[in-house]
């Protein structure tokens, strides 16, 4: 009796494998997307972990790629150096509020964007619409930057109309003043990444049961209604990992993730007291004097404050929400 059950079971185990490996096989050139995929987070994001090291050490460039095993260990020399610098926490203020201030903005306008763009029943200038708010997604920061100071500069266009109307006695100086550097970084994000993160609510909406708008409609619900209590709900689950992927990336940037171009390619010695983030001061402490250790053990504390952010957004999402991303 035990010897059939276990032959069974070894057939059967068999046959298993057999079809994991047909179906493997049948997928092969699906399965080499996605090991391509693999290595790339392999060789661009795991295996450099390891240089996390030179963040304990006092590494030399000149020392080579085995200066990073080699070089004498220092301890929390660079981390004690980084919070006790005098610009440490004026850098860190500078970098949570950028990200904050982006996020609360920037961060609506996707999921209205995609409300509108499904409530929109013209297909050609719903395509239009659409198609024309993501486009700048693909538009690179330097670009995005040269324009904004073209046309923020003092005779540029926006002064120019200002002056012409009357608005303003004399131009403003919207580079060299750091209470506008706030609101440049705000609008430019939104314009460049609305169109971008409404893919993603509108597509997670097109998921939504069709039957469900048409239930609604035999009770009579109106547009706004529908929205409340079917469209928003079912993308519940979507608005819950974008926001802790967004807060997880916090310090990078929000849900843009691009304060490292905006600061630096908008930042100028005028705005510099609002502008300069970790980022910007990491490249410019840490890099550019080939303070390389120091540079690692403050790009590690972001790393751990970004993790920290991504589990406390996930359980508190859970006990509000009842979902998060794990």
């Amino acid at each position: 009796m035990n010897n059939a059950i276990n032959a069974a079971t070894g057939k059967g185990a068999f046959a298993s494998k057999h079809l994991r490996l047909h179906l493997f096989w049948k997928q092969r050139y699906l399965q080499i997307f996605a090991l391509a995929g693999i290595a790339y987070i392999l060789v661009f994001s795991y295996i450099p972990m390891v240089g996390i090291i030179i963040a304990f050490k006092d590494y030399k460039m000149t020392t080579g790629l085995l200066g990073i095993f080699t070089s004498p260990y220092v301890g929390l020399k660079w981390f004690t150096e980084f919070f006790t610098d005098y610009n440490c926490w004026t850098i860190i203020t500078n970098t949570i509020t950028m990200s904050l201030i982006k996020l609360v903005f920037t961060y609506p306008l996707p999921i209205l964007l995609a409300l509108l763009l499904n409530e929109m029943k013209v297909k050609g200038i719903k395509r239009l619409v659409q198609t024309a708010s993501y486009l700048p997604y693909f538009i690179s920061w330097v670009i995005v930057a040269g324009f904004t100071q073209i046309f923020l500069q003092s005779n540029g266009v926006f002064n120019s109309i200002m002056l012409n109307t009357g608005s303003i006695a004399s131009p403003i100086a919207f580079q060299t003043t750091a209470k506008y550097f706030l609101p440049t970084v705000v609008v430019t994000a939104m314009w460049k990444d609305m169109g971008w993160w409404a893919i993603i609510f509108l597509a997670s909406i097109t998921g939504i049961d069709p039957t469900l708008y048409e239930a609604a409609d035999i009770d009579g619900a109106g547009r706004l209604k529908k929205i409340w209590h079917i469209t928003l709900p079912g993308i519940k689950g979507t608005i819950t990992v974008v926001t802790i992927l967004a807060l997880g990336n916090l310090l990078g940037g929000g849900l843009s993730g691009s304060n490292f171009e905006q600061a630096y390619l908008l930042g100028t010695p005028g705005n510099i007291e609002v502008s300069e983030i970790i980022q910007t001061y990491v490249m410019k402490v840490g890099l550019s004097k080939q303070r390389y250790s120091y540079a690692a053990a403050i790009g590690l504390c972001q790393s751990v404050i970004s993790v920290f952010l991504v589990m406390t957004s996930n359980f508190f999402s859970k006990k509000v929400a009842g979902e998060g991303l794990f």
